[in-house]
């Protein structure tokens, strides 16, 4: 039983020479752990969803699209939420923006880019 105290005791102590005994210690340690973080995981993500947004922002009428599984070319924007998609010749349906997961082909140029 004395030999167990004496050890968890050195344990202890040890332990708490090496933190110093306080919490400043430990944001020390957090805060490079942060910082990795946020450079591998958060910033890469950012910049992901700022293309994809760039990205179905830019679609245009002609451009073929990719959603759910279905493919079609987009055959009017109804509104900035809304395209209307030609999934076969004469079918077409209204797609939700944030639905379309690839925009394969672009289409014809915006009348200002022609110029």
């Amino acid at each position: 039983m004395f030999i167990t105290n004496a050890y968890a005791q050195s344990a202890t102590d040890s332990a708490a020479s090496v933190f110093g005994g306080s919490g400043f210690e430990m944001i020390i340690l957090f805060v490079p752990l942060m910082v990795v973080w946020y450079f591998l995981l958060i910033r890469p993500q950012r910049a992901q969803a700022k293309k994809r947004d760039e990205i179905l922002k830019n679609i245009r009428r002609g451009d073929q699209i990719v959603t759910s599984g279905i493919v079609g070319k987009v055959t009017k924007v109804v509104d900035e939420k809304e395209l209307e998609v030609e999934i076969a010749e004469g079918v077409r349906i209204r797609v939700v923006r944030s639905a379309i997961s690839e925009v394969r082909v672009k289409g014809e140029p915006v009348k200002a880019d022609a110029a």
